[in-house]
């Protein structure tokens, strides 16, 4: 069975929406009586700012004995990406994935191109375990390429500073510019003599780049000053190479504002990751099986989660200051205490937890450029977008609830904010536009209770629309013996009468058009 299969539970025409007009009316008494019952989403269409296409970024970094992870998902006896994880990352549809990590540290990418038998294995000094090298920068991009995604690369930053990365049982882990630079000319240079003989007669066209990785987390890296002046160094020498490049340096924990003055008319982005614990350190409820005693208690923290996200992106957006630099979050998850990094991230709860999550990513969309909310896959950790169960025999790869969610707001944004004036409550809402197509994702924040509501977006008439929804019972936990049942995308034709019903704990995206006299995005 195709995962993202839209069930269609009506036709439009069935469903009396007009093609060439507006929505058919009903009649006025009862239109009447149930917006009397129903609040109201009021949008006004005029574009605020651009959004980016990155803000559904996945992230992918070999974790070694840790979690299979890059390993798990590569066919060592074919040589290719195992075919169920390039199908489930399709339909995922990331528009941008990243390569590194605290990976990247002791990562030399020479040992990961060329002939296969060549490609000298690599101790992960951060995750335990054993590289292959089978995937290197070939395979990473080939798999973005795949996906239609942008490929986004972290450099080894002479491993940050942090010593113990640089040197281990005689192998030199640390790289400089120049290496950094030299990966530049393989990826994009058309005339690289490495990249042809490796089989890539074409550049691989790698236009993302990352400098510095979590530099800010350990007192034994570089310092603010040191990581600055190194920031300057890499980015103008791996420039002269390719000036068409975008550079994110690192500025989190109270780093943006120095680094921003030192490196900003050197690099495109700053860089911040958020990886955090939503429970309540008091009264944990969501840490080992604790979060199925109490779903109520459970579903009420998960919902509170996106305020320290909130938090999160406005000390960075504060540090800043009036510095005109877009921010990259490049890592981005909770973190529970538990078995596999928290079971509760298999649940349904989870994902609309995740959703608001997203939309307050789309609020801060006018600095906030690239951004993702998972780990790309693993064989276990439930903070991961895809699962690849191991071994493999009849199940296939999957999307975890977070992904799901990703994926849903991914296919149905448009390319401008617009601001959403009112709400009922119960709901978290964001809205978009692209031409006459207007976009809201909506979360129902509340666990047993539907919300009914009517839309209207300023003075324009809703000619048309569909609603894509996800919805389950919040406790409902994802495995490979459910994957395919259940947190389901269903397309629904949107209301002639403009009222909509929300079911409880659902996450969907609405699509309009709409027709009038309006600002265009």
């Amino acid at each position: 069975m195709k995962r993202r299969t839209f069930l269609k539970e009506s036709t439009l025409a069935a469903a009396g929406i007009a093609t060439a007009g507006a929505l058919r009316a009903a009649e006025p008494a009862q239109i009447e009586a149930r917006r009397q019952d129903a609040g109201s989403i009021l949008v006004d269409p005029k574009p605020l700012f651009g959004l980016s296409p990155y803000l559904y970024m996945q992230f992918m970094e070999p974790l070694g004995a840790t979690d299979g992870s890059v390993e798990a998902a590569w066919d060592h006896l074919l040589d290719q990406w195992r075919e169920d994880v390039v199908e489930i990352t399709r339909e995922l549809g990331p528009p941008m994935m990243r390569w590194g990590g605290i990976f990247s540290d002791f990562y030399r990418w020479r040992e990961g191109v060329g002939p296969r038998d060549t490609r000298p294995s690599m101790l992960n000094l951060l995750w335990g375990g054993i590289e292959s090298n089978q995937v290197g920068t070939g395979e990473f991009v080939d798999l973005c390429r795949r996906a239609g995604a942008e490929p986004l690369i972290c450099i080894n930053f002479e491993s940050d500073g942090r010593k113990e990365y640089m040197k281990v049982k005689g192998s030199v882990r640390t790289a400089d510019a120049k290496e950094a630079t030299e990966w530049v000319a393989y990826c994009n240079d058309p005339g690289n003599a490495d990249r042809k003989a490796h089989g890539n007669a074409a550049p691989l066209t790698v236009r993302h780049w990352q400098i510095g990785n979590e530099t800010s987390y350990d007192k034994n890296g570089f310092d603010l000053e040191t990581a600055a002046r190194k920031t300057v160094e890499f980015a103008r020498t791996m420039r002269a190479v390719d000036p068409t490049i975008q550079l994110i340096a690192w500025g989190d924990s109270g780093w943006a504002a120095r680094m921003g003055e030192v490196a900003g008319e050197h690099v495109q982005y700053l860089a911040f990751h958020h990886m955090f614990n939503p429970d309540s350190p008091r009264q944990p409820v969501l840490r080992g099986e604790l979060y199925r005693r109490d779903p109520d208690a459970t579903w009420e923290q998960l919902m509170k989660a996106w305020q320290l996200n909130d938090a999160k992106l406005r000390s960075i957006r504060d540090n800043l200051g009036a510095r005109n630099i877009p921010l990259a979050l490049t890592e981005c998850h909770f973190v529970i205490p538990g078995r596999d990094r928290g079971g509760v991230l298999a649940s349904w709860a989870a994902g609309v937890s995740y959703a608001r999550i997203l939309n307050n990513h789309q609020r801060h969309g006018d600095v906030l450029k690239i951004a993702t909310a998972a780990d790309f896959c693993g064989t276990r950790w439930q903070n991961n977008a895809v699962i690849i169960p191991t071994p493999k025999g009849n199940n296939r790869a999957y999307l975890q609830p977070v992904a799901r969610v990703m994926q849903l707001y991914r296919h149905h944004i448009g390319s401008h904010a617009i601001k959403v004036r009112a709400l009922p409550d119960g709901l978290d809402v964001v809205a978009s536009r692209r031409g006459d197509s207007v976009y809201l994702h909506v979360a129902n924040i509340q666990r047993t209770r539907p919300v009914n509501t009517t839309i209207q977006i300023g003075s324009h008439v809703i000619r048309s629309g569909r609603v894509f929804e996800i919805t389950a019972e919040p406790a409902v936990e994802l495995s490979y013996l459910n994957s395919d049942d259940v947190m389901k995308t269903l397309e629904k034709p949107f209301a002639p009468d403009g009222v909509w019903e929300f079911p409880a704990a659902s996450v969907s995206a609405v699509e309009l058009e709409i027709a009038g006299n309006g600002t265009r995005a």
